[in-house]
């Protein structure tokens, strides 16, 4: 499977002035090939190959096309029908895409190179901390080796970017070969499964009663705003207002920082703790245009915090089974019975049984055995609750999620604790 490293690099003034000069003529090429697709008759749109074939044509009549690496400038044309496809597959889900658009200058960020004679790496610098790296017709720089660089041979693409706030950053996509196997499911057993709700007032509440809370992001987003109200005030175009520009991306920057470490951590959590994991099949797009909570949903960054989930449970070797969420918050985990309930009503009480217990613990357990059905692996002989009468449902464990950051996953967290609720309600001292 494909492996992404992202480092820090350092280029020199010279340098990056070339790179930035050079993905400026490459979103030219790349508005070009997009005008030239869109104009073409729609029976007879050219390929990706088509337009590598007309690059040289275009080349001979605008000679600043031929001055970035022609293979980059390839790359960035077979970019453009990527996202062509794309957009037909999400055409084809019953979305309402549109086309491709322009993108102005400053709007194109990036260069890319997928053959290992465009690149070379140099570890031999002096310094542990940092290796070279050269791209072609825009030479070598320096990256921070916070991890292993790999060999130039062992590199499938090499991405070059300046972001926002004026930061250069380098990704090497590798293949990972030696990727551990998921567990036959015939082989799983329930005890090893954990179903995920995700919510708002906590982030996620697994089916055995972890509860770890949204990360309180009010301070970073006050500082966000402060900083868009210092932008407006300043005269566009101007120094200050470039100035003032990258102040306003830095803390837009903290925020997407903050949230997808958080992320990594629970993900990386979750496969490791576990051989399968049902999340809620979520689309995210209604759900932000319908509710009242739509920004926090934003905040939450679920279907990033859902595709991580799959990328880490494949280098991990862990099956991650996505549900319909239909009906998980109002069905009892025991009977089945169905009971409507407003979104302020965070207890679940069954009329048809008598379970009682946590809302989300609720969904949670639904959420499992509908995933734990669907990949057809055992269930668990006894159930949750074996009797008609109101239960004791065990107090919750919750995890702020500071210290989520702070310590790395739940489940470093929950070591930490002087004593924690198992699943028969009775608190041991860890």
């Amino acid at each position: 499977m494909k492996h992404t490293l992202r480092f820090r690099a350092y280029l020199s003034d010279g340098v990056a002035s070339e790179a930035w000069r050079q993905i400026d003529i490459l979103r030219q090429i790349r508005n070009h090939a997009v005008r030239d697709y869109y104009s073409s008759d729609y029976n007879n749109r050219p390929s990706d190959y088509d337009q590598h074939d007309k690059l040289t044509e275009w080349t001979d009549r605008w000679p600043t096309f031929a001055e970035p690496s022609q293979h980059a400038a390839q790359q960035a044309i077979s970019q453009i029908h990527d996202d062509i496809e794309t957009l037909q597959e999400r055409r084809d889900e019953g979305y309402d895409v549109g086309r491709l658009r322009w993108q102005g200058k400053g709007e194109f960020r990036s260069v890319s190179y997928n053959q290992s004679s465009r690149f070379n790496v140099d570890n031999n610098t002096g310094n542990d901390r940092f290796v070279r790296l050269r791209l072609e017709k825009i030479g070598w720089f320096k990256i921070r080796a916070e991890r292993d660089v790999p060999p130039a041979d062992d590199i499938d693409e090499v991405i070059l970017k300046k972001e926002t706030t004026g930061e250069w950053y380098v990704s090497l996509v590798t293949t990972v070969e030696d990727t551990p196997e998921k567990p036959p499911l015939r082989d799983i057993d329930p005890e090893d499964c954990v179903g995920v709700d995700l919510g708002i007032t906590s982030y996620i509440h697994t089916s055995e009663n972890l509860s770890v809370d949204t990360l309180d992001l009010s301070d970073e987003y006050d500082r966000y705003a402060r900083e868009q109200r210092r932008l407006a005030r300043k005269e566009h175009g101007s120094a200050n207002w470039e100035n003032q520009r990258r102040k306003v991306a830095q803390a837009k920057r903290t925020i997407k920082r903050k949230v997808r470490d958080y992320q990594h951590k629970l993900t990386t959590w979750l496969v490791t703790e576990y051989d399968v994991v049902a999340v809620e099949e979520l689309n995210v797009k209604p759900m932000l245009e319908t509710s009242q909570n739509a920004k926090n949903k934003q905040d939450a960054a679920w279907s990033q915090f859902l595709e991580l989930l799959e990328y880490k449970a494949d280098l991990h070797g862990t099956h991650v089974v996505e549900v319909e969420p239909a009906g998980t918050t109002k069905e009892c985990a025991v009977c089945g019975v169905e009971t409507a309930k407003p979104l302020w009503v965070r207890e679940h009480s069954c009329p048809a049984c008598g379970h009682s217990q946590d809302r989300d613990l609720n969904a949670a357990k639904n959420i499992l055995s509908r995933g734990l059905k669907q990949i057809g692996a055992g269930h668990s002989e006894s159930t949750p609750v074996q009797t008609a009468l109101p239960t004791f449902t065990p107090q919750r464990e919750v995890v702020d999620a500071k210290r989520v950051v702070e310590a790395g996953s739940p489940g470093v967290v929950r070591k930490t604790s002087s004593s924690v609720m198992t699943r028969d309600g009775v608190s041991r001292t860890t």
